[in-house]
């Protein structure tokens, strides 16, 4: 591995950070996006359980409201239970807002890795180049300075492409599942909502 990167020279270094950056944020984000973590199905039936029972205090509302990002939304919902729906519903959007962007958190530096990559591995490219044309002098050439041109050039060149598109596939992957999670939150929260105001 350490030859591979001492052949490919200094250029190779901020793609290997662009790399580990993007498989941490690959890994924490598998672990946070879980269907099981984010929205709970079984949440909405224990708060339903629970108002039957005689209502849910403020305790259990901050509970509720570390349970999860679903819960999230629900604590602000049972918050303003006694108000109208166009409050309660405001209430909900505002709160959802905030959700869908701890949803969203690092999926820009994991778009910008997948962008930025294959650019990175063109600057390793171009310094290749530019060390493969030095080696050419009035002279001859230096066979050593050629070789190591071109190493630089082609190594950048993969390694730039093999950074930037599992990055890619990823950032869109989670793009659809946040889309997914907060369409599935918006819908358990019509239901919440009905559910307090005695429509279900």
């Amino acid at each position: 591995m350490w030859t591979l990167i001492q052949a490919a020279g200094w250029p190779i270094w901020p793609l290997i950070i662009c790399s580990v950056i993007s498989i941490a944020i690959i890994f924490e984000r598998f672990v946070a996006l879980r269907e099981s973590v984010v929205a709970p199905k079984t949440l909405l039936p224990e708060i339903q359980a629970t108002l039957k029972q005689g209502g849910i205090s403020k305790e259990a509302c901050a509970r509720l409201e570390a349970h999860s990002p679903l819960g999230e939304i629900f604590s602000s919902a049972l918050c303003n239970a006694n108000t109208s729906r166009e409050v309660m519903k405001e209430a909900i959007e505002e709160t959802g807002r905030a959700v869908t962007h701890k949803l969203e958190r690092y999926l820009t530096t994991l778009g910008t890795i997948a962008t930025v990559s294959p650019l990175l591995g063109l600057l390793g490219t171009v310094i290749g180049m530019v060390e493969l044309f030095g080696a050419f002098t009035a002279t001859g050439h230096d066979v050593a300075m050629f070789a190591r041109g071109i190493s630089v050039a082609l190594y950048n060149t993969a390694m730039g492409i093999v950074v930037a598109v599992p990055s890619m596939i990823f950032y869109r992957h989670f793009r659809a599942k946040v889309d997914s999670l907060i369409v599935e939150m918006e819908q358990e929260a019509i239901k919440l909502v009905e559910i307090l105001h005695g429509e279900r």
